[in-house]
């Protein structure tokens, strides 16, 4: 393990008999579980990462070729001159970004396509090619200006896949190109404070996959950049492993999957079988069977719409108010910094559907966090006092566990929100909690969790009550914890969102706790009268579901959602498939879980279209119709545009029902499609066949095939 000694430079010192790791620490030979936990317990960020992490939030700006084509993955063959954003306005985005609250803009300076947003001298294929500001223009240099002028911190994404360049593929000529790219945009645009890679990576026009020269491009933002952190396929900030905007209820900061994308770090993961989507990163179960461990936190990252990029058909679909404020609570309040992108329109301004919800979401955000109920109660000890004294440099210490805290108001407080803050700087320790709220009559426990890090929040039903009281029930070594806070945030009505589960389950929430559901499944609109939601509901054989949300004694109603469902898919199994990614298998596809999906190779061994897949049900069904549901990350690529079914009852003899039927307008909708058949038919296996995805990319995708039962 020498070789993670130049890279993470291990400085050790003494404080109070405890030893603490900048960044990282190796593992001595033979070291037991408990001499690994306390090496764990003493693992700090640097001085950049602890920076990063107070932002709390930051902007994404997705922007370039593929704003004009409509497009999310640019084929690296579009003409400069279909970029013209003639009202483009920096000043705009950074005002806009500041206004939601965000202290940091990052910028899509080239995609995939290629398309350079600067006037690179590596390449034609840049802005100084478009007819925008004749050629003259440069898009990086007018957010690093507007981001110093509203005093926000200045980011850049530079896609190491490069689609247009010659050289990909040609690895030491590639490397040399990214290298001057990337040299341009470290040196010409003032203080860079985050570069973004991601790990996309495609086979040349060679048909060879590039390597990627990781090392070298650390060294060099080092070198030229050494305050800014080096995110996702860095080694300062990771990919919290999923584009949903909600982190893991046990987030450690402290993890064993080893940072960046250099060799030795692959190969550390691939001994452990981590990567960024493991559900459990740190663990005492993960650190027994670790050598080295590190200080790598979670950005979570989502867009404000469906997709990364601006689409028109996209207006109406900005992420509402509460399911923002439910990825706060899922992502700032789970002990990660939030990175929400804002991709500006065509005119080359942020769109006000998107400027108005930003303001909204920073309101609530201030409405909700501004009054710590805290500050005027009294507690159990002097030295509790200092969670509630506003110095981020004062922490209490807690030495044994369960270790209780209590504050108890002047008067009965009504709140829904508590917080706890670790103070970082000695590390992340804290591996259990709960909260109790003192009514009058009696203590009962209101919230409880795993990790708290550098801020976890919980959100609960309003509740009214005399005192509270924070018990850490487990902790790596003592625990220091920086400050605790009481809210009562504003309640934000939002629509349910129903689902059914593989076993046929139907399921109701909304974006966020506490509203009241009532639902119909027999075509009636819900009402005050319907029937409450309280727990799942068996829905075997599919049909539609109506749910409506209320407030306040039904004072305060939402809007009416419904979802249709098939037969459910508790006994499928997939046959057959023409091509699966380990990450994304065919099984996902009858899961009866939406938000997973099945998709076939996008890079290395690609397989073209037509691409399928084929269900055996286990028993005859008599069909209706199909459901196609595409992905649902917001990146609809591989999606079907055309496609055939064919069915069979023993799975050797196969009749064709549906020929070449085509999804109108999935590109520029892509939704839940449904393919009636013109009369039932009875079948025990079907074969989905995709012919053509919206994009026309050569791989296909899906997150759900469902069949519609005939009426009986």
């Amino acid at each position: 393990m020498k070789f993670l000694l130049p890279v993470f430079l291990i400085i050790l010192f003494s404080c109070k008999n405890d030893n603490y790791f900048v960044k990282s620490a190796v593992f001595p030979e033979n070291a037991t579980i408990s001499e690994k936990i306390e090496i764990a317990s003493g693992i700090v960020p640097d001085k950049r990462q602890l920076a990063w992490q107070k932002l709390e939030m930051t902007a994404f700006l997705h922007f370039g070729i593929n704003t004009f084509t409509g497009r999310e993955w640019g084929e690296g063959t579009e003409s400069p001159l279909l970029f013209n954003p003639t009202k483009l306005d920096a000043r705009q985005w950074a005002k806009t970004v500041k206004e939601g609250g965000f202290k940091m803009m990052i910028l899509t300076a080239k995609h995939h396509d290629g398309f350079c947003l600067w006037p690179t001298s590596t390449t034609t294929h840049s802005v100084a090619s478009s007819p925008w500001r004749d050629g003259k223009g440069d898009v990086v240099r007018e957010v690093s200006d507007a981001c110093r002028e509203f005093d926000l911190k200045f980011g850049v994404y530079l896609s190491p896949w490069d689609r247009n360049a010659k050289s990909y593929g040609n690895t030491p000529e590639y490397n040399r190109f990214f290298m001057a790219q990337l040299t341009e945009l470290l040196t010409n645009y003032g203080k860079v404070d985050e570069v973004w890679f991601d790990g996309a990576c495609g086979e040349g026009p060679n048909g060879k996959k590039q390597e990627y020269d990781w090392e070298a491009w650390y060294a060099l933002i080092k070198k030229l950049q050494p305050e800014a952190v080096i995110a996702i396929k860095g080694e300062d900030v990771r990919w919290v492993g999923t584009e949903t905007g909600y982190g893991r209820p046990t987030e450690w900061s402290v993890t064993a999957l080893a940072p960046g994308g250099r060799k030795e770090m692959i190969e550390i993961n691939e001994a452990l079988g981590l990567t960024e989507m493991s559900p459990d990163l740190g663990s005492r179960e993960v650190i027994s069977k670790a050598k080295s461990l590190y200080w790598y936190p979670a950005e979570v990252d989502v867009s404000i719409r469906p997709g990364w990029f601006f689409h028109e058909e996209e207006n109406d679909r900005v992420k509402t108010l509460a399911r923002l404020t439910d990825i706060y609570f899922n992502s700032v309040g789970m002990n990660a910094v939030l990175l929400l992108n804002i991709p500006p329109d065509k005119r080359g301004l942020i769109h006000e559907n998107d400027a108005e919800r930003l303001k909204e979401f920073n309101n609530w955000i201030k409405n909700s966090f501004s009054a710590n109920l805290l500050k005027n109660a009294l507690t159990d000890t002097k030295d509790h006092s200092r969670l509630i004294d506003d110095n981020e440099d004062s922490y209490i210490t807690l030495p044994d566990f369960p270790s209780k805290i209590t504050f108890t108001f002047d008067e009965p407080k009504n709140f829904n929100v508590i917080e706890l803050k670790e103070y970082i700087e000695k590390g992340q320790r804290v591996e259990s909690f709960y909260v109790e709220a003192n009514t009058g009559k009696s203590w009962q426990k209101i919230a409880e969790g795993t990790t708290i890090g550098y801020r976890r929040l919980i959100k609960f039903p309003d509740i009214k009550a005399q005192a509270i009281r924070f018990t850490i029930t487990a902790s790596r070594n003592q625990a220091f914890l920086e400050s605790a806070g009481v809210y009562l945030s504003q309640e934000v009505l939002s629509d349910p969102v129903i689902r059914r589960n593989k076993a046929g389950m139907l399921s109701i929430d909304c974006e966020v706790p506490g509203p009241l559901i009532t639902f119909t499944t027999d075509g009636a609109d819900p009402g005050p009268e319907s029937q409450v939601y309280v727990s799942p509901v068996a829905f075997p054989d599919g049909g539609l579901v109506k749910a409506r949300a209320f407030l306040s004694d039904f004072s305060k109603t939402g809007d009416i959602v419904s979802e249709n469902f098939g037969i459910s898919p508790a006994h499928w199994k997939v046959t057959a498939f023409s091509a699966e990614t380990k990450a994304f298998p065919a099984e996902a596809i009858i899961d009866g879980d939406a938000s997973s999906m099945w998709h076939t190779p996008w890079e290395g061994n690609i397989i073209s279209h037509p691409h399928f897949i084929e269900v055996d049900m286990s028993v005859n069904q008599d069909i209706a119709g199909f459901i196609y549901r595409p992905r649902k990350d917001g990146n609809f690529s591989g999606t079907a545009l055309t496609c055939s079914i064919e069915v069979s009852t023993n799975g050797k003899k196969w009749t064709s029902i549906v020929q070449n039927y085509s999804f109108d307008n999935m590109k520029n909708n892509p939704s839940d499609r449904k393919i009636l058949l013109k009369k039932p038919v009875t079948a025990r296996f079907f074969r989905f066949i995709s012919h053509e995805s919206i994009f026309k990319e050569q791989w296909s995708s899906a997150g759900e095939i469902e069949v519609i039962p005939a009426k009986k």
